[in-house]
């Protein structure tokens, strides 16, 4: 039970994590259209920006991988049929070989 809860809680804690990096991109963003950035901000914004990139990039995988697992026809990039080296190298796979 105990471990089920420490899973839910971490799961709450991720995704609270995101929506506030969203929103704090969103506030960089916004102050950069204002000109009110300031030099830490825009760092901040540049690592918010790269971070939810490779976010996006996982959450793609992840999706295709399932779709390709239950047979459905998805495009993805790879070098030969054993592993994604693009997506690897992007962030997207969070193992060597997602079709192990």
């Amino acid at each position: 039970m105990e471990k089920e809860t420490e899973k839910l809680r971490r799961k709450e804690l991720y995704c609270t994590t995101g929506k506030i990096a969203m929103e704090k991109l969103e506030s960089i963003r916004s102050k950069m259209l204002d000109d009110t950035v300031t030099p830490d901000d825009r760092l901040l914004g540049e690592l918010l920006a790269e971070i939810v990139g490779l976010a996006a990039n996982r959450v793609s995988v992840s999706i295709n991988e399932k779709a390709l697992h239950e047979g459905k026809t998805v495009w993805v990039e790879r070098t030969s049929l054993s592993h994604f080296p693009h997506v690897r190298l992007h962030g997207g796979a969070l193992e060597d070989d997602p079709m192990a």
